[in-house]
């Protein structure tokens, strides 16, 4: 819910759908199978039932209705499934998918439905004067296509008593909220900037934000660290919320620890005076009380009831300007209720949302209350976004494995044969797919469409999974069942978003076989998704080059892109390439003395802490022992895979300033210590980044290259070498992050040297110096920590 307008009357936004859960909502929290998939929910069957209406059926029509009372005015929007105008009257048409026997079905069942339906007809009835008016309520039935339809009259006297009831009792609640956002503008137009001065390249970001938002455009920047990317993002959206062109602000992060970088940002705000509520969302397995137990009330106690006590939480929380996750644990476990569901309810009263892509971008987990409807004025302001384009191919792509199928199938034989049986049928697909392999000579395949075979077979498993899981039995498999059924309910939804942007491929992994949609470029999917809000703000420190990125994004023609200078002195940092060493794969065995030395070179000038980047753990391994084994007296520490957050805690803790002795991390490019770690000071005196951090040649990388050379003849760079350099880049942006930081880069491949590369190193670490051997890297590396 957000307000827009001028001082004497605010115009509070809500729709439908959240007027309704908010007031008449009560009872346990479920998981949410009763009525279904909730994956599938009003996609698949609303799709077919309007489609088998007659002329006279309008289909999704976008209804909204200002109610006025005491200074406030409170804006009511939504979309009907259908409109039907017959000769005997209208009546508004509420259509839900069901797993459920239609026989089992009550008129009286499911309040909320009615209760939305009820306020479509009122706001229909209300801007065509009309007397009276029925609503149908029309289930379809997933399996079997059966529609069940209920069909009520109401007066209009009828409708506008129960639509003024609710509004009502949500304009109480909205007063609330109003006086904050008043108090939320006021602050907002008289803020200042929190510092006396902007840094080199900052105000023409901020500028560069806000034209932006009031263009209602996507802006893609690069700007080096340092310059201050959070403020000037966060800075111009908050004026522009106070002034009423956005509603809403989302963050959007690609890892937990950038999210802190915003809040400190806002904090930095709110200590000059602003005033705004913000939510950090965290995943729901991080917040969860009761982890592997089912969301219901049987299992959980938080979630028992938890309707009927969520809005004495809500009320109890408001107060707060920041809703953090301690916060909201306190609050949820005060009132005993879900905390996760809790931070998604605070989400609609909260200025600024700070979350992960997901929650924007993914159909999965996206943030429905807001984007599943008609969307808002929103920003989007993407930290870190040189990770999307990888994590948006994830986000969009399904896979399936023979084994997984198996082994459900063997699990659930003996306690549910008809779902046995539907998984025997998806079996022997995959079988079909890999006889289909085997006949070729090939251990996998790519093929532009996916096999329509497949889909009646899975949608028999999900209609059969769907009646166990209405039942609410227990079972020892029950886990293992939800992660393959939501595995299948996505393969599925994402047939529907299949293109020629997407390919499928067939795998043989031994004895397993995978079969994947495979989301090649997701540039028109992220551009969809954005069309939700207003605004977008792509921007990282390593947006190189920008014309990769603008592509793989969805940029369009008159979006906006800048290019930001570094704020350093150029003099505290030194940048070398050793170009006589070639790290490539077959090289790198007689690479291993080389690297040892360089290493020992540039870390033996000045004690402190270090940190080696690798294009593998392999490399790592190798080079690490080796240099361990040379240099007894110099203390290493080695990233491992998987390593709990503990543990990259203490990782990190030993890069202290004032050391006694010189540190040496060695770590992977890409990985936890490669990107979003701030080692000020110091805390770090230089690194050494070995290989250019190309991807392994892999089938996705290849199918990358192949699409994207029949694109714009450039699949090698998209796929390999951009992806790589950014990793190099994100390593390198380590060493300097204040204006009083001094540090040196040692890069060692001698491609670091070829055209595509050297044009891709940044401007601000040019001229780069050649180094030939270790004797070079000390006299170099002297030379620059004299003038200290």
């Amino acid at each position: 819910m957000t307000t827009t307008g001028n001082q004497s009357i605010q115009a509070i936004k809500v729709s439908v759908r959240t007027l309704v859960e908010f007031i008449l909502r009560s009872g346990d929290l479920t998981s949410g199978f009763a009525g279904g998939s909730r994956a599938l929910e009003g996609i698949k069957a609303h799709k077919r039932v309007q489609k088998d209406q007659p002329e006279e059926y309008r289909q999704e029509v976008s209804l909204s209705f200002r109610r006025e009372a005491d200074g406030l005015v409170l804006e009511i929007s939504g979309r009907a499934d259908g409109i039907i105008t017959g000769r005997d009257g209208v009546t508004v048409d509420e259509i839900k998918s069901t797993a459920r026997e239609l026989g089992e079905i009550r008129e009286e069942d499911n309040p909320l439905y009615w209760a939305q339906a009820k306020c479509y007809a009122y706001i229909y009835a209300a801007q065509n004067s009309l007397e009276i008016i029925r609503v149908q309520l029309t289930y379809s039935h997933i399996e079997t296509r059966e529609i069940l339809q209920f069909r009520q009259e109401f007066t209009f006297e009828q409708l506008k008593l129960f639509f003024e009831d609710l509004s009502d009792r949500y304009l109480a609640w909205a007063r609330t909220l109003e006086a904050h956002q008043s108090q939320r503008n006021k602050t907002s137009r008289s803020l200042d900037f929190p510092y006396s001065s902007y840094r080199k390249g900052q105000r023409e970001l901020a500028v560069a934000v806000y034209k932006t938002i009031l263009g209602g455009r996507k802006l893609f920047a690069q700007a080096p660290t340092g310059t201050g990317k959070t403020l000037a993002a966060l800075f111009p959206a908050v004026k522009a919320l106070g002034e009423g062109q956005i509603e809403k602000i989302f963050y959007l992060t690609a890892k937990t620890v950038t999210q802190e970088v915003a809040v400190q940002g806002l904090a930095k705000l709110k200590d000059r005076g602003l005033v705004l509520k913000s939510l950090c969302l965290t995943a729901k397995d991080k917040i969860c009380f009761t982890p592997g137990a089912g969301c219901n009330g049987d299992e959980c106690e938080y979630a028992a009831g938890h309707f009927d006590r969520v809005n004495q939480a809500l009320e109890a929380i408001f107060p707060l300007q920041e809703f953090s996750r301690q916060a909201i644990e306190a609050c949820a476990r005060q009132h005993r209720v879900c905390p996760f569901e809790l931070s998604l309810d605070l989400a609609l009263w909260a200025d600024c949302i700070i979350c992960d892509y997901n929650y924007v971008f993914d159909p999965r987990v996206s943030l429905k209350r807001f984007f599943s409807e008609t969307g808002g004025s929103y920003c989007f302001l993407a930290d870190e976004a040189h990770n999307l384009p990888e994590r948006a191919r994830e986000m969009f792509s399904a896979c399936l494995d023979k084994g997984s199928v198996l082994e459900m199938k063997r699990l659930v034989q003996s306690d549910n044969p008809s779902l046995s049986k539907a998984l025997q049928g998806v079996n022997n697909c995959f079988i079909d797919l890999r006889k289909r392999c085997e006949a070729q000579g090939a251990d996998s395949l790519v093929q532009p469409d996916f096999p329509p075979d497949l889909l009646t077979p899975l949608w028999r498993v999900v209609q059969k999974t769907d009646e166990w899981l209405v039942r609410n039995q227990s079972a020892p498999y029950r886990e293992k069942l939800l992660e393959l059924y939501f595995a299948i309910t996505w393969f599925l939804r994402v047939t529907d978003l299949y293109d020629k942007r997407y390919v499928t491929y067939i795998e043989k992994k031994g004895a397993d076989l995978s079969l994947k949609l495979f989301c090649i470029d997701p540039s028109h999917l992220l551009r969809q998704a954005l069309l939700q809000g207003r605004a977008a703000v792509y921007f990282s420190a390593t947006l190189t080059p920008l014309d990769y990125f603008f592509t793989t994004l969805g940029g369009d023609p008159d979006d906006y892109r800048i290019k930001a200078g570094s704020p350093f002195p150029r003099e505290n940092l030194m940048v070398m390439v050793a170009d006589r060493i070639q790290t490539t794969f077959k090289a790198r065995e007689f690479t291993y003395d080389g690297v040892t030395g360089l290493i020992a070179a540039l870390t033996g000038q000045k004690q402190g802490n270090y940190l080696v980047y690798f294009p593998s753990y392999q490399y790592m391994n190798e080079i690490a022992a080796r240099f361990a084994a040379q240099y007894p007296s110099v203390r290493t520490i080695l990233q491992e895979a998987g390593m709990p957050e503990s543990e990259r805690e203490q990782y990190l803790a030993q890069f202290v300033p004032d050391q006694s002795e010189t540190l040496i991390g060695f770590a992977v490019m890409g990985g936890i210590f490669g990107e979003g770690i701030d080692l000020t000071g110091e805390r770090l005196s230089g690194t050494i980044i070995v290989g250019v951090g190309l991807p392994q040649v892999c089938l996705e990388r290849e199918i990358i290259r192949s699409y994207y050379q029949s694109q714009n003849s450039q699949g090698f760079d998209y796929a390999y070498t951009y992806p790589g350099m950014n990793k190099v880049m994100q390593a390198a942006g380590r060493v300097i992050r204040t204006d009083t930081d001094k540090g040196v880069v040692l890069l060692v491949d001698e491609r670091f040297q070829r055209g595509i590369y050297r044009t891709l190193l940044p401007e601000w670490w040019k001229p780069v110096a050649r180094v030939g051997g270790a004797s070079e890297v000390v006299s170099r590396a002297r030379e620059f920590w004299r003038r200290e």
